[in-house]
């Protein structure tokens, strides 16, 4: 079970940071990261690290503006996001996987999303 938390409406140019807390089978996962899906648009890749933070993606969309990172326990996994624009408007979903995943593939475990509302 993932459980995604920090969402809420924030206004352009702000920060903020989601958070995502994995248990039971997902606890120890690999690989854990971020999805989102905006209004009538696929859902995308965010970002994405390794259970030791040791290997992070970044969607280009995001470059220079997110930081991803796991926590010690390798059960969490946390996205900053920094110069918030409009078009970051979303449900940000936290997801994981085992080693096995690649990217372009979506991930095998997901939680229930988190709105991020970005007003202009």
């Amino acid at each position: 079970q993932l459980q995604a938390s920090g969402g809420g409406l924030v206004q352009a140019g702000d920060s903020l940071r989601l958070s995502c807390v994995a248990s039971g089978r997902t606890s120890s996962s690999h690989w854990m990261g971020w999805f989102r899906q905006a209004p009538n648009k696929e859902r995308e890749i965010v970002a994405a690290a390794s259970w030791n933070g040791g290997q992070k993606y970044y969607a280009d969309s995001v470059k220079g503006r997110a930081y991803v990172s796991r926590g010690n326990d390798r059960g969490t996994v946390y996205l900053r996001l920094s110069d918030l624009e409009p078009e970051d408007t979303a449900i940000y979903y936290c997801a994981a996987d085992s080693p096995a995943w690649s990217l372009g593939d979506p991930m095998t475990y997901w939680g229930q999303g988190t709105l991020v509302t970005v007003s202009s």
